[in-house]
């Protein structure tokens, strides 16, 4: 007969396999790595800047679970679901997630003078927006208005693309969530961003 002890080994190990299942499904390290790629190569210099204001990982800070079932649970969890480990891909080679990265790349020479300015910022859905119109010539309001269109659609097919590319269009919001959090990560120190309620912040 099963006593606590082992019935709260068996619950533990379904909940960690439920959690395993959840986290599998978006391969949220992958996707903030794919991310990671495609804003550097578009960033260029910028992105070699915005990562000198990255803290380093601190070791110290990581801890394990000191429960020893737990820490056996985990073994049986890496021999029973091995396509945890197999799954956490994104694919970023398709020729239209290649073709908006150069277009993005290209037409970001052009931004950068603007997000230095604190004309534009980043908003909270991974896209680009005016913060301060005042801080461009009247001449210059129409074409940034014109640029800032661009690089939304081509960001928004980007998010689209990357979701049907890895034969998951359902992922295409948090792939969106992912990149908003790494275009203000990789971004260098003084750029704006904005906040999920629409503040803005400076880096």
């Amino acid at each position: 007969m099963l006593n606590i002890r082992s019935l709260s080994i068996v619950w533990l190990f379904f909940f960690l396999t439920s959690c395993v299942t959840i986290n599998v499904y978006f391969p949220a390290a992958a996707a903030e790595e794919a991310a990671d790629k495609i804003i550097e190569q578009v960033l260029g210099e910028d992105a070699k800047q915005g990562a000198m204001l990255q803290p380093r990982n601190d070791s110290s800070q990581q801890y394990e679970i000191n429960f020893h079932p737990a820490r056996i649970l985990a073994g049986f969890l890496d021999i029973m679901v091995p396509s945890a480990h197999a799954a956490a891909n994104i694919d970023i080679s398709s020729p239209a997630i290649n073709k908006l990265e150069s277009s993005m790349q290209a037409r970001h020479g052009v931004l950068s003078p603007y997000f230095k300015a604190g004309a534009i910022g980043y908003d909270a859905n991974g896209l680009v927006a005016i913060r301060d119109q005042s801080a461009v010539g009247l001449r210059e309001r129409g074409k940034l208005k014109q640029l800032v269109a661009q690089e939304n659609r081509d960001r928004n097919a980007l998010y689209k693309e990357l979701a049907r590319a890895n034969g998951h269009p359902e992922w295409e919001t948090q792939i969106r969530d992912t990149f908003a959090r790494r275009w203000v990560a990789k971004a260098p120190g003084g750029w704006y961003y904005q906040d999920s309620s629409g503040n803005w912040h400076q880096k």
